[in-house]
């Protein structure tokens, strides 16, 4: 399209973005007005390759809106391209409606949920890595605001965008100048942001947001850079309606129907038939990497492993039945173990650094482009990348992340180094997975159920060797366990995973030479947990204590505890009560730097706190 066939189509998507905010009574039309002319152009002015009927196909440029609250523009660029209705328009942000108050994946044409704001150049640079590894000439085009530039794992992503030379990434940039409540931090200084960003190693360019002709130059000139590039534009928020352009106040104000009826009168004649053309894009064929067999891993029994080298060693192993992993970690791979696969597949291991917020950005892009990532890190160092894992729960992507280093048990580091929340964190996103190994073998083969399971994993692992407790014969089904130890007399059961599950075994041996009865399971699937035999353990003991290396809020014996709840609440006003008193060793006090050993001992998690909570209860049952 020419610039005067543009104005006609801006008008018209300027149109669907006043009467479906003002019919929802609620959104963002002035963070959309001022987008419009930048978004019209990228999409019908021949710089955006896309089969419209096909959103998915491999080789379609993708865009992402970064500023999610802008979602309203997102829609009618799609009505004006004929693949909304005006009628769906009108249902933004009802109940039922593909059209949500923020970009989901229910609408077709969102690659991934946006509205949290900083996060959507990370995932950008996900899917142009994806390009690059699959040889694909598709371009990734992503919508910032100037607000969500304060945001830090923005700037991690130009740092990871440069590293990688991702010159298929374009960011657009709409300094509207105001935010939520004022000015934003430059205002429109553009030079503000176009120093900071060529400071990055990225190509910029600084235009005028509401000249078609000069932001078609510049999607040209991105498209021919060496490097990735970012469109400056200076714009004016709710562009096009003199009353609400470049005032403070309206950030989320829909129009009411004065205003409404002001405002389209003084947009002035609306063209509805014309319609918005996207380029084709190349079509190809992705050829498809054969899946191969696997052997099994092998341990010595007894041998001493950390669950972490497993995960390293798993990895690698499983490669060939999973072609499409890719792995990411947060250069800390030598602790990890993730470098064993970066040595066995370099060129499908991605460096992050110390970046956690964007790796698993990165990652949601990866994903949603088809590969299956591995994200590993010390488990702690996830929690500054909690928002961005929420997100991905809604993106519905199959990221497994590993974190090592979990608990007090890793010893002299300290505090700031020990994973005391992650069970409960990952817990809490809706379906997903956490799992818990113990020892080397289960480790390999909970990381090969990871990699066949839908949605978010989680896989905890240890600093510590451990003993290998199980042979390659067994078989870990998520939402499992294993009993290790039981009798007919057993009076209580211990329940834990991890390192505490052989300070478990230890006092088990210890307190069976007094007579005293204890069962031992392996709780390693802590969500599904296997409630059948917890079901069938409540039956028939005593007590129940739950042992394990994290705060007690929301791991292991909450995991526990919610299961049996459920089983006997499900069985209300039958005879059968699932009401076994369960007990919680877990950690209680701010660790310090010590021995792994003197760390259990102080937090009572230990095999001496153990058999002190057994006999305790032995003389009261």
């Amino acid at each position: 399209m020419d610039a005067q066939s543009l104005q006609k189509l801006a008008k018209l998507v300027r149109y669907y973005i006043l009467i479906s905010t003002s019919k929802a009574g609620s959104g963002h039309p002035t963070s959309s007005l001022s987008a419009t002319d930048l978004m019209a152009t990228l999409l019908f002015g021949g710089a955006f390759h896309a089969d419209l009927s096909n959103p998915e196909y491999p080789n379609n440029d993708r865009l992402i809106f970064s500023k999610g609250h802008a979602a309203p523009l997102l829609y009618a660029l799609y009505a004006a391209a004929g693949a909304v209705s005006e009628e769906e328009l009108l249902t933004l942000r009802t109940f039922g409606s593909r059209l949500e108050g923020h970009p989901a994946r229910v609408f077709p044409y969102t690659e991934v949920p946006t509205g949290s704001l900083g996060q959507g150049l990370s995932v950008g640079a996900g899917m142009a890595l994806n390009a690059k590894l699959n040889k694909l000439v598709y371009r990734t085009y992503v919508l910032l605001g100037d607000s969500e530039m304060a945001e830090g794992s923005v700037w991690e992503a130009l740092q990871i965008a440069s590293y990688y030379k991702l010159d298929n990434l374009v960011g657009i940039l709409d300094v509207n100048r105001l935010g939520q409540r004022g000015e934003t931090m430059y205002g429109h200084d553009c030079a503000a942001f176009e120093r900071r960003i060529a400071v990055f190693g990225w190509n910029t360019l600084v235009i005028d947001g509401h000249s078609f002709e000069e932001i078609t130059k510049a999607y040209q000139a991105a498209a021919s850079s060496d490097r990735p590039t970012m469109v400056i534009a200076k714009t004016l928020k709710g562009k096009g309606v003199s009353f609400i352009e470049d005032k403070d106040g309206w950030h989320g104000k829909a129009l009411g129907k004065e205003d409404l009826e002001r405002a389209l009168k003084e947009l002035g004649d609306v063209d509805h038939t014309v319609r918005g053309t996207m380029s084709a894009p190349e079509r190809i064929e992705l050829q498809r990497t054969s899946v191969l067999p696997v052997p099994e891993p092998s341990y010595d029994l007894g041998s001493m492993v950390s669950t972490r080298k497993a995960y390293g060693n798993a990895l690698v192993r499983l490669f060939p039945k999973f072609p499409d992993m890719v792995v990411l970690d947060a250069e800390v791979g030598n602790s990890t173990y993730a470098e064993n696969f970066k040595k066995a597949h370099p060129e499908r291991f991605f460096e992050m650094f110390i970046a956690e917020q964007n790796m698993v950005g990165v990652a949601m892009g990866l994903a949603r482009r088809g590969k299956l990532p591995f994200v590993s890190t010390f488990a702690a160092f996830f929690t500054r990348a909690f928002d961005q894992i929420r997100m991905s729960q809604y993106a519905g992507v199959g990221i497994k992340f590993a974190g090592s280093h979990a608990g007090v048990a890793i010893g002299e580091d300290g505090a700031s180094q020990m994973a005391l929340e992650d069970i409960a964190m990952f817990r809490a996103l809706l379906g997903s997975t956490v799992l818990y190994p113990s020892d080397a073998a289960s480790s390999e083969k909970l990381t090969e159920e990871a990699a066949q399971c839908p949605g978010i994993v989680y896989i905890r692992t240890s600093r510590n060797d451990l003993p290998v407790l199980y042979d390659a014969r067994e078989t870990f089904p998520i939402g499992g366990s294993k009993i290790l130890r039981q009798s007919e007399k057993d009076v209580v059961a211990v329940i834990s995973a991890g390192v505490t599950l052989h300070e478990a075994l230890a006092a088990q041996e210890e307190l069976s030479k007094e007579g005293i009865a204890v069962r031992i399971i392996d709780l390693y699937s802590i969500k599904p947990v296997d409630e059948k035999t917890l079901k069938n353990t409540a039956r028939s003991v005593k007590a129940i204590v739950v042992v394990e290396d994290h705060f007690a809020e929301g791991g292991i014996a909450d995991a526990v505890r919610s299961a049996l709840a459920s089983l006997d609440a499900s069985r209300s006003g039958l005879s059968e009560n699932l009401s076994v008193p369960i007990h919680s060793l877990a950690v209680r006090k701010i660790p310090k730097s010590a021995g792994s050993k003197e760390l259990l001992d102080y937090e009572e998690i230990s095999k001496s706190a153990i058999i002190s909570k057994i006999k305790e209860l032995a003389v009261r049952i």
